[in-house]
């Protein structure tokens, strides 16, 4: 019977009908075609793709994939992080690897096309996701690739931030949205393909696997990490390193402004500095220049001393900048155009691109330099002059807190085009002019400081002999008076100085005064380096730093400096100017293609930016274009790369990310850390350098963090401790990135710092 009525659907017998026959069979090929075009575990729903979820869910939609185009970290495919780090260690003692790779191989079985349900790999295997031509979204991986592994991470990349900035801003519920059905398909060529981080989790598995059930088990094990809140004097404006009283009661003296230098905590404080009341997200850029919000910085008394020369005034909820200083009443602008017309040579935004303004006040002498194309690193102490450097950065202008006192300041020699002091109050010509030889140290060959001061156009007694004082000093240390102008709208003056370009003069002085400096001095050794009163000679070698004049800007940006020789290996392996040029490259892409359009950061609202490990300042230099400005931290023991960060027009400071940064509580939008986090816990605690990032970055501030993935998963876990928002995150082999939003909490446990309380 079977046989004959197999036949006849052949058409050979006839002993049920076709009709019949044709709807059984009909019914079960549809059947198991419904089975296996699933690859989806049961209870799982097909078209989702597999995406990393917190336990924080976030309103911020975050683009596609096909937006996020990147690599892992410092250089396109041939150079590996480990490269990097290797090169490193052959630069620097201290320096070890940065991670060992770590390989997860994953074989899933084949299954049978009858089997009950399809299982999936939860290691990088190829994810199908075969599903109706009907639905929207493209869901297959089935690449030729070797590593067969590709994902989608389909968001929206128009993000709408809900941040009110007339009223304090309370944590925002989080929400993990999916892309709209018609989002686009990753962009797989071969030349992309390298480059995109890939995003890997189980967690949306049927099943787990052995491997992360005891991972999770072992991190369960770890104590978990708890956060207090500061209980010091200084309150809402503690920087550690500044406000360490313990260690300033012990200060032998107090007349070289020691009081106001690095006291550093020997243990880093792990609380987080509390925020003032009624804090409010900061105004945005350029309206921040002329206003902020009074709660944010709650200080009133230098708007009492200073109102009449327009520094600050108290308006309202608002605290309003008019623009003016203590030489400059009538606005920064007519200023800055009366030095440069004083000595044309001086041509803003194109020879002359980074200065040093000394003794900086609410710094906007710097605030209006950027409509010149010039930035300004302004630096004053944390004195009497309260928080003129915390005003200055509320307003989204640079500035460090810092004092010429015993040390060097914490740049290299010969970088800085202009150096400025409005009236800065410090006594130059005292001590052999040691604090003017240090500015001396820090000047290019063939740059200018600019001094506006009493002495320069007043008579009275003491103005007259600091002049004299001033000049004898000046004429020592072979600087040419170039002019003396008079400003007779602001009733004040200035006088420019240029600084020596050869030798010759050294040479043929009558008296060794100022003295040279000893051969075996290194200008540009300078953490927790005394002040010598001793000069530098200029280089004379043409194919040595300092001997030209670096091209005018913007020219310098994308240029390798003249210096920068091919016989030299730079940091990633490549002859220098080639790494130079690699490393912009690679940033440019980054940025664009990744940070810009990836990320769901609304760039309309960051302005002051800090990149934590610059290498050549390539991230800072494919930023430029946006209205940011970026501090370039070089840590100190990474290759001492901030003369080339300067040479092209960018500024920095060195650091050591051990301890506190010298800045105010809650002044930066964003922070990059580029494999910074995996060297710093090599040699003190992540908790603590959490803390700090905690300290440095304002509420609804962004931290992206690229570095290994057990780093990351540290790094990632602390951030939810902190009530953090993770935003994204992202790896691909061992390297990953992490991009989470700092939020309003703070801890209701308190610590008292003994050391930092009165």
């Amino acid at each position: 019977m079977a046989q004959g009525r197999y036949s006849r659907v052949d058409g050979k017998k006839s002993s049920c009908s076709t009709a019949t026959i044709i709807i059984i069979v009909g019914v079960c090929l549809v059947g198991v075609w419904m089975f296996m075009s699933s690859s989806a575990a049961p209870g799982q729903t097909s078209d989702l793709p597999v995406v990393r979820e917190s336990k924080q869910k976030d309103t911020t939609k975050i683009s596609s994939s096909s937006q996020f185009e990147d690599n892992s970290g410092d250089l396109s495919s041939d150079d590996s992080v480990n490269n990097q780090e290797t090169t490193q260690n052959e630069e620097s003692s201290t320096n070890e690897d940065e991670s060992k790779s770590t390989e997860e191989n994953s074989n899933s079985e084949e299954t049978n096309s009858n089997e009950s349900e399809n299982s999936n790999s939860d290691s990088n295997e190829t994810e199908n996701s075969n599903s109706n031509s009907d639905s929207n979204e493209t869901e297959n991986s089935n690449s030729n690739s070797d590593s067969n592994e590709t994902e989608n991470s389909n968001s929206d990349s128009n993000e709408s931030e809900n941040s009110n900035s007339d009223s304090n801003q309370p944590e925002k519920k989080d929400e993990v949205e999916e892309s709209s059905s018609d989002s686009k398909t990753e962009d797989l060529s071969a030349a992309t393909q390298s480059e995109i981080l890939k995003e890997t989790n189980a967690q949306n598995r049927a099943f787990s696997t052995q491997a992360a059930e005891s991972a999770t088990e072992k991190q369960s094990q770890k104590p978990s990490i708890t956060w207090k809140t500061c209980n010091v004097t200084a309150g809402p404006d503690y920087i550690p390193c500044l406000d360490n009283l313990e260690a300033i009661k012990h200060l032998h003296g107090r007349s070289h402004y020691e009081h106001r230098e690095r006291h550093c905590p020997v243990d880093p404080p792990t609380c987080l500095v509390p925020l003032p009341v009624g804090y409010k997200t900061p105004i945005k850029w350029p309206r921040s220049r002329e206003q902020i919000w009074y709660s944010n910085v709650p200080h009133t008394k230098l708007a009492a001393v200073k109102g009449h020369q327009n520094w600050v005034k108290v308006d309202g909820e608002y605290l309003t900048f008019p623009g003016g200083g203590t030489q400059f009443k009538n606005g920064a602008l007519h200023y800055i155009d009366f030095i440069q017309n004083s000595h044309p040579d001086i041509a803003w935004g194109k020879r002359t691109r980074v200065i040093l303004d000394v003794g900086c006040g609410v710094a906007s002498f710097g605030g209006y330099l950027f409509e010149r194309d010039v930035i300004a690193m302004s630096f004053a102490p944390k004195d009497e002059h309260e928080a003129q450097v915390q005003f200055a950065l509320e307003r989204g202008i640079p500035a460090i807190s810092a004092v010429m006192g015993t040390k060097r300041l914490p740049f290299p020699s010969k970088i800085f085009d202009i150096v400025h002091c409005a009236r800065c109050r410090v006594p130059w010509h005292i001590e052999g002019g040691k604090l003017l030889l240090e500015l001396n140290r820090v000047l290019r060959p063939g740059g200018y400081f600019v001094w506006s001061a009493t002495p320069v156009y007043q008579n009275k007694t003491e103005d007259v002999e600091i002049w004299e004082a001033m000049s004898k000093l000046t004429k020592a240390m072979c600087w040419e008076l170039v002019v003396i102008n008079k400003d007779k709208l602001n009733e004040v003056g200035a006088a420019i100085y240029s600084k020596s370009t050869s030798n010759e003069c050294y040479e043929n002085r009558e008296q060794n005064e100022p003295p040279l400096c000893e051969s075996k001095d290194d200008p540009d050794a300078v953490w927790n380096v005394k002040l010598e009163a001793c000069m530098h000679k200029v280089p004379t070698d043409k194919s040595v730093r300092g001997s030209k004049w670096p091209e005018t800007w913007p020219q310098r940006v994308e240029s390798p400096p003249y210096w920068l020789k091919s016989s030299e290996v730079g940091v990633y392996g490549k002859p220098g100017p080639e790494d130079f040029t690699t490393d912009y490259e690679n940033w440019k892409r980054v940025v664009s293609k990744s940070y810009l359009k990836g990320l769901g950061i609304d760039w309309s609202s960051v302005r002051n930016v800090m990149d934590m490990r610059s290498i050549y300042g390539g991230f800072a230099a494919a930023m430029r274009d946006l209205k940011i400005w970026v501090m370039n931290v070089v840590p100190l023991d990474s290759p001492d790369t901030l003369p080339i960060i300067y040479e092209r027009g960018l500024f920095g400071i060195y650091h050591d990310w051990c301890e506190s940064f010298s800045t105010y509580p809650r002044t930066y939008d964003l922070l990059h850390a580029d494999h910074l986090f995996s060297d710093v816990k090599k040699r003190c605690k992540l908790q603590s350098l959490m803390a700090e990032v905690d300290r440095i970055l304002r509420p609804e501030g962004k931290l992206i963090v690229r570095d290994n993935v057990e780093t990351i998963t540290e790094v990632e876990k602390m951030a939810k401790s902190l009530h953090w928002k993770i935003r994204m995150t992202y790896n691909k082999d061992n390297e990953g990135m992490l991009c989470v939003e700092k939020s309003f909490w703070r801890p209701d446990e308190v610590e008292t710092l003994s050391y930092a309380t009165e």
